[in-house]
């Protein structure tokens, strides 16, 4: 099987890693890989580590086999000085990986933020491999002249903006991320270092603003629950109501929930891997403690 990845004009439709190293994708790190049972696949989000998970793998791993996994470019993963960071080679990475684990029956496969939109590529491509996806806070965004209400489209075109700053000004986004961090209850779980710029800024640009979402998602067909909290800055309502009317997907709001896993919406997550949502299921929503 060949690995796609970006396509290079000057390598006659051969990937740019296809051309210098062949048909083989670079294997990822993975951070963890503990439990026995029914095997859980997670990827991370952008400008993070499999240290997102850290809230969420104490209560997947008495019951299954959790497997965490730093994609391209970040953690401990390699970040190749060649690689152009595209959806297709963070999936064939993924994919590399997953084949060396020697995973026994068809797994579960959660992607937190950009780790869902590899993850909705994955499952479209390995329908056979997995028997439900969890995409958790996914970045869904539109083309402009897609959104009909004016200030959805508005919004839509004002988060290409910011991510289009962001990726063209790493002093702003550097800045921003250690402040952030300090909002972060887990060490790893946001980073934007000279290590990892480049996934950083090129993941930004060339899975997340031109992503092929909605397009994945349609040939999925396996269960699919998405999930995300209310006070998530990062989520566009008119991508979000796309893919809750989608055939097959299954809706969860964590109510006073942000981008970040905390202890909540952890568990909401650990539910919706032992108890799959069905596809008809009306939109659910997690009301905050008291």
């Amino acid at each position: 099987m060949q690995f796609p990845y970006a396509r290079a004009r000057d390598t006659g439709g051969m990937g740019i890693l296809d051309a210098l190293f062949g048909p083989k994708a670079p294997s990822l790190h993975v951070a963890v890989d503990e439990g026995v049972g029914h095997p859980v696949i997670l990827l991370h989000g952008l400008a993070s580590t499999s240290a997102t998970w850290d809230m969420v793998v104490p209560l997947l791993r008495d019951n299954h086999r959790v497997i965490s996994i730093d994609l391209l470019g970040f953690g401990e993963s390699p970040a190749p000085a060649i690689a152009t960071y595209t959806l297709e080679e963070h999936v064939a990475s993924v994919e590399r990986t997953l084949r060396s684990l020697g995973i026994r029956g068809r797994a579960t496969l959660v992607g937190h933020s950009l780790g869902s939109l590899i993850a909705a590529r994955y499952a479209a491509r390995n329908p056979s491999l997995l028997s439900h996806l969890i995409l958790v806070s996914p970045p869904i965004y539109l083309p402009g002249e897609a959104v009909l209400d004016p200030l959805e489209r508005f919004q839509m075109e004002a988060y290409k903006k910011l991510h289009s700053y962001m990726r063209t000004n790493r002093t702003f986004t550097e800045a921003a991320a250690r402040a952030a961090s300090l909002l972060v209850p887990m060490k790893g779980g946001l980073e934007v270092t000279e290590k990892n710029w480049r996934a950083v800024s090129l993941s930004l640009e060339h899975c997340i603003e031109t992503q092929t979402a909605v397009t994945d998602l349609a040939q999925v067909r396996i269960p699919v629950d998405a999930i995300w909290g209310t006070r998530d800055p990062f989520m566009a309502p008119a991508g979000l109501r796309l893919i809750e009317r989608m055939r097959g997907v299954a809706s969860t709001k964590v109510d006073g929930a942000d981008h970040v896993i905390r202890e909540k919406f952890a568990e909401e997550i650990a539910r919706l891997v032992n108890n799959p949502s069905p596809p008809t299921t009306p939109i659910r929503v997690v009301k905050e403690r008291a």
